[in-house]
């Protein structure tokens, strides 16, 4: 009988605990709630039920910290570079031709950098990702340890993006960071650089192509791409080179610059065209490259210097293909 009530004791005390978690706010919730409701698009009772009806994954936090980018060059590149990956990447320019051929038309965008994308985030639309957008942005925006405010940011977009675009707020799914649709456009990129490129009044980044593509262009456009100019070149560091640490950002210095610490290009290049340097890790060994303006546009889709890289790889190896079948 004791152990009976002892069980009973537990029991009930585990469930007004339970109760009192889901009670508890979650860290920045109010001030969050505050700015989603000065928006004018959600009452203040609207956002605290879309709140609670968002659910906690920790498995989001951990894939966070163990992406693919975190891997050294020597790993994370065999990931993107297979056959395999180009052909079907080949076979989706050739099914949507005319749809790139349009998007690189009006903004100056390459062809096979718009294929080279959104072959590297999503494989050409396999991988769409598995995870509530609602839930991953919530869990990132309230547990992440040092991104809560740019998370934050995010979900108060996803918010106003799902009445511009008439969304199923509690059923898009996308990336375990929230990103969403062909290009994995995080909320405030949808907004910003989303087109409608099938011209039905609709920016649909999952179920068209046409609107895909053409906002992969015109990210890439509104961020400065240049048509037909260099991405990066291999760099020979010669014995007793200074060695530098990777650069990112604009380009700073110039290729006489590396040239003159011990990092010399092969090919004609003018000395003073703007360049950084950065290395990629093998296994026993580095890799050095002069990149140039348009890698720097690359990384602003993904920060990554080995993102960049493989999407110049793969847009090589695309560009490659196709000509051979023209």
């Amino acid at each position: 009988m004791k152990k009976l009530l002892l069980i009973s004791t537990l029991l009930i005390l585990g469930f007004y605990s339970t109760a009192l978690l889901a009670q508890e706010k979650h860290p920045g919730q109010d001030e969050l709630i505050q700015k989603i409701v000065a928006t004018g698009q959600y009452s203040k009772a609207e956002v605290e039920e879309i709140l609670a009806a968002a659910v906690y994954k920790q498995k989001i936090l951990d894939i966070y910290q163990r992406t693919a980018e975190s891997k050294p060059w020597y790993t994370y590149r065999p990931i993107f570079m297979t056959d395999q990956r180009v052909s079907e990447g080949l076979a989706f320019w050739q099914e949507n031709s005319q749809a790139i051929s349009i998007a690189a038309e009006k903004t100056g965008v390459d062809e096979e950098i718009i294929v080279a994308i959104i072959g590297v985030e999503t494989y050409y639309g396999r991988i769409l990702g598995n995870y509530r957008v609602l839930d991953a942005l919530m869990t990132l925006a309230f547990y992440h340890p040092t991104r809560q405010g740019f998370f934050s940011k995010e979900l108060l977009e996803y918010l106003l993006l799902s009445q511009e675009e008439q969304l199923l707020l509690y059923e898009i799914k996308g990336s375990y960071a929230g990103a969403m649709g062909l290009g994995q456009f995080m909320p405030s990129s949808y907004r910003a650089y989303a087109v409608d490129g099938d011209a039905d009044g609709r920016r649909d980044l999952w179920g068209s192509r046409a609107d895909a593509i053409a906002s992969v262009a015109n990210y890439l456009h509104a961020h400065h791409w240049r048509k037909g100019e260099l991405i990066a070149l291999p760099a020979v560091q010669a014995d007793g080179a200074t060695e530098i640490k990777s650069k990112l950002g604009k380009p700073e210095s110039s290729v006489s610059a590396y040239k003159s610490l011990g990092y010399a290009v092969s090919g004609e290049i003018a000395g003073d065209t703007p360049a950084n340097l950065i290395s990629l890790e093998q296994e026993s060994s580095k890799d050095y490259w002069i990149t140039f303006y348009n890698f720097y546009v690359i990384t602003r889709y993904n920060r990554s210097p080995m993102y960049a890289m493989v999407v110049k790889q793969l847009s090589e190896e695309l560009r490659a293909g196709w000509n051979s079948t023209q």
